[in-house]
């Protein structure tokens, strides 16, 4: 997490141990997206119908991966701790970059992807017209939040897109040069 914020996983709270699968994945903490490694735990019951689903939604695994991501597991604590450190910085230098654009964004606490409002230039909030524009106008991609809606609820998140900062620190320096620059 970013900022001192503390994560609390559900499973930890009171009555909630044996109601709740955790899911979780190497792609993010590993910077491995396209690897597909990912793990849950839960009780018994629950992990049971999760195994029987997983069956019928995956055909075969990265298996020669799998004990790459079981080794960056038992990386010690500092590693997750810079990760963090790092990906905050980023964050950080994206934010600020998006502000002096005029877009406003939300401040995230533990990914790394930063949703904006764009509504501050592009006042009618056309999020899907917006993402189409920037790649030509500033070498910048971003994804409209309205597609991450269920069909019924697209227009909560028209005016929102997405940016990710997973990328080398002089990359994301200079996409937000480019940003700042085009207000």
């Amino acid at each position: 997490t970013f900022d001192g914020a503390v994560h609390i996983p559900i499973a930890t709270l009171p009555g909630m141990r044996g109601r709740t699968v955790t899911i979780s994945s190497g792609g993010k903490s590993f910077n491995t997206t396209g690897w597909k490694i990912g793990w849950a735990c839960a009780p018994a019951p629950l992990l049971n119908a999760v195994r029987m689903a997983k069956q019928l939604f995956t055909f075969a695994g990265g298996t020669p991966f799998q004990p790459a991501i079981a080794a960056g597991l038992r990386l010690p604590d500092r590693y997750f701790v810079d990760l963090a450190s790092d990906l905050q910085r980023k964050r950080d230098v994206l934010s600020e970059a998006l502000s002096r654009a005029g877009l406003s964004p939300y401040r995230t606490e533990g990914t790394y992807f930063l949703t904006a409002d764009i509504r501050g230039v592009h006042p009618d909030g056309d999020g899907m017209e917006f993402c189409r524009s920037i790649p030509a106008r500033y070498g910048v991609v971003a994804i409209p939040a309205g597609v991450l809606y269920s069909p019924s609820n697209q227009h909560e998140g028209r005016h929102i897109v997405r940016f990710a900062f997973c990328k080398q620190l002089p990359t994301i320096t200079a996409a937000a040069e480019r940003l700042s620059a085009g207000k």
